[in-house]
């Protein structure tokens, strides 16, 4: 916006003979008014209208001009007469600049209410920092292929690879004699050496500390809304005595090649906590595979405590109360603040010491209940499974745009539905090749929008806008483009509306005395889990667990179960109890970022039940940090009666029809 009293407005102003405001009436007065017919034309033949309409023109185009100057907008003026176009330009202009004083307007207020209220906001981005993929010469793949896990073996039918724990047993990690053991009480944070990690020879260093010691504790801090896959931005160490923190932008090329061994060290004790998403980066980003865990997270389940997150357990058992405000942060930003490495040391310090006095109390539990299966044990069958994860890409399939969330829902007509495929390729494409997050390039509530209201130009696309979008903004030609060719292909997209058509409104997921079933919609399955029964209410994982060393070479329990991961294959839905925002942990993004990061893979109709997205694939059903899962008041329901609903889901399955598939690149753009 231009200063009332600024030097050019004054300049303006003197061009134009008068105030602007004045001169802008006019010239929106002359647009409409110049008959755009034969009359017109006629006219012209007289030398004096002819002169009076060149004087409007010369003047009118040399006020657009100028005006488009100081907006950054230059008009793109074509013919001898100002006209639709011109009008058309300055409308649009208008939108922009109102639009514009709306969003200062709402962030000015936002700020006064937040200092008002004496709330010191943690922005979750920063569009200041500069790029650590740039700045630090990060390669990433974001190529719409599976992702290789090229330090693994691949199996013999080299259709999936062998992690590292598939030759080990749960019980080669379970404490032997816990009995006699006294947990070690934690050094305050002033009171222990501490290590920001950043040059090669320091990460040399703390590979060889951690080749010393038997047990250390290890949390992540993530980013996923500026890049695609997601990135890892630190790594937070903590042994006995010392607490390390890994700049990982600074070393990305050289972590896994000092800790790769080291995190998979099957006699070496990791101790995590909410590790679900940790255990994937470090694959992704690093290629190391952990062994032996510790999840504190999932003791937190079987001891049943009040709550299972991280903050609640530093408070419950160090008497430390953490400021989580934190875990909203953009850990991109560099230097580190000291407040933001208090946090990230905060983390892990004490996990050691939790860890101990967990392991004691699971020990009680056993004594007290008489459990025919430990408590501990049952903390790294759990963890087992954690580790078992293997990180997957996100890939663009024929059916992607039906996996917006919300989209099913959106009862969208043929033209609509086209949009959402073109949109949802369009900036799939875009996110790729600039390693942004989907969500940042258009946030998927945006997408629906301009679905919904199918604008045609781009005065009408600028104000579906909420908030500012610069991959729209930069790109908003070709995204009316993308519109209009959606347009031309909506027939195509007929028998998709009418499947969508024919889902029920209903849950994904039932609960039939404690055994879940759910509906895969389109694929006439019902797939039935009964891990509350077997592992006490942790979210299911698939995993090959080995119990017992005498029985390492035969003995394979397969349990099948959905995986809680931050990405699944594409045409899965994967639905979980929500731990890891019961701990508190890596929900680094406020909500409105979740949605724009998020783009979650769902079949079948929309759910009414609380759901929250964290990355691609996956739905978090929130458990409210309860200890419901663990004791279902459905337990009694009888066998019969599961066998029944079981089967009733299975009818309402096979009734559905399957969707048209729509090969990428229908567009052609």
């Amino acid at each position: 916006m231009v200063a009332d009293d600024s030097p050019g407005l004054k300049s303006l102003e003197a061009l134009i003979g008068g105030s602007l405001l004045e001169n802008l009436s006019k010239l929106s007065s002359t647009c409409l008014a110049i008959p755009a017919n034969k009359d017109f034309h006629f006219l012209c033949n007289f030398d004096e209208f002819k002169l009076r309409i060149d004087e409007i023109s010369g003047s009118s185009q040399c006020v657009l001009e100028t005006i488009g100057g100081f907006c950054r907008k230059p008009m793109r003026y074509s013919g001898d007469v100002v006209g639709e176009d011109a009008y058309d330009w300055l409308v649009n202009l208008n939108d922009e600049v109102l639009q514009r004083i709306d969003l200062d307007l709402e962030d000015t207020m936002k700020k006064e209410t937040d200092s008002k209220h004496g709330k010191a906001k943690v922005s979750f981005h920063i569009a200041t920092i500069k790029k650590p993929q740039e700045e630090y010469k990060i390669l990433v793949n974001n190529a719409n292929v599976p992702f290789e896990h090229v330090w693994l073996e691949k199996k013999e039918n080299n259709l999936g690879f062998i992690h590292p724990l598939e030759k080990l047993s749960v019980m080669d990690f379970v404490d032997k004699d816990i009995s006699e053991m006294k947990p070690v009480e934690p050094l305050s944070l002033e009171g222990i050496p501490f290590k920001l990690v950043e040059e090669i020879n320091d990460l040399k260093d703390l590979a060889a500390k951690l080749s010393s010691v038997d047990e250390f504790a290890v949390d992540l801090e993530h980013n996923q809304y500026r890049s695609f896959q997601g990135l890892t931005c630190l790594m937070q160490i903590s042994t006995r005595t010392e607490d390390y923190i890994v700049d990982t932008f600074k070393l990305w090329d050289h972590v896994g090649t000092y800790l790769r061994d080291i995190f998979k060290d099957p006699k070496k004790k990791k101790v995590m906590h909410g590790a679900d998403r940790d255990i994937i980066w470090l694959q992704r980003d690093f290629g190391i595979y952990v062994c032996n865990l510790f999840d504190t997270g999932q003791a937190s389940r079987v001891l049943k405590l009040e709550r299972k997150s991280l903050e609640f357990l530093l408070k419950h058992y160090c008497g430390v109360a953490a400021n989580k405000q934190y875990q909203n942060a953009d850990w991109r930003i560099r230097p580190l603040p000291d407040v933001m490495t208090r946090y990230a040391r905060e983390d892990t310090h004490y996990l050691l010491y939790i860890y101990d006095v967990m392991r004691v109390d699971l020990h009680t539990v056993a004594k007290e209940d008489e459990k025919p299966d430990s408590p501990l044990v049952e903390v790294y069958k759990r963890s087992y499974d954690v580790c078992m994860q293997l990180y997957e890409k996100e890939l663009l399939t024929e059916n992607s745009y039906l996996h917006i969330y919300g989209v099913q829902a959106a009862n969208f007509n043929a033209v609509q539905l086209a949009i959402v495929a073109g949109l949802c390729e369009w900036r799939d494409r875009i996110a790729r090749a600039d390693d942004e997050s989907t969500g940042y390039v258009l946030p998927n509530k945006t997408l629906l929008e301009i679905a919904k209201e199918m604008p045609i130009n781009v005065g009408k696309l600028r104000r579906l806008f909420k908030s500012k979008l610069p991959y729209i903004e930069r790109n908003v030609d070709a995204v009316i483009s993308v519109i209009r060719r959606s347009m031309q292909n909506a027939a195509a997209f007929e028998p998709v509306v009418q499947s969508l058509k024919t889902w029920h409104p209903g849950t994904v997921e039932n609960d039939i005395g404690g055994v879940r079933t759910t509906v895969s919609h389109g694929s006439g399955k019902v797939s039935v889990d009964v891990s509350e029964e077997q592992s006490g209410g942790f979210g299911a994982l698939p995993s090959k667990r080995k119990f017992g060393s005498e029985n390492k070479a035969n003995e394979e329990v397969k349990v099948s179960k959905s995986k809680p991961a931050c990405v699944s294959k594409p045409d899965e839905v994967i639905i979980l109890s929500d731990d890891n925002d019961e701990y508190g942990e890596e929900t680094s993004e406020p909500e409105d970022a979740a949605d724009s990061v998020s783009e979650t893979p769902f079949k079948g109709p929309d759910v009414s039940i609380n759901v929250k997205t964290f990355g691609p694939d996956i739905i978090v059903l929130d458990d409210d940090d309860s200890d419901d899962d663990d004791d279902s008041d459905n337990d009694s329901e009888t066998g019969d009666g599961r066998e029944r609903e079981v089967e009733r889901m299975n009818k309402i399955s096979e009734q559905q029809g399957k969707f048209m598939s729509l090969k990428p690149g229908f567009l052609n753009i």
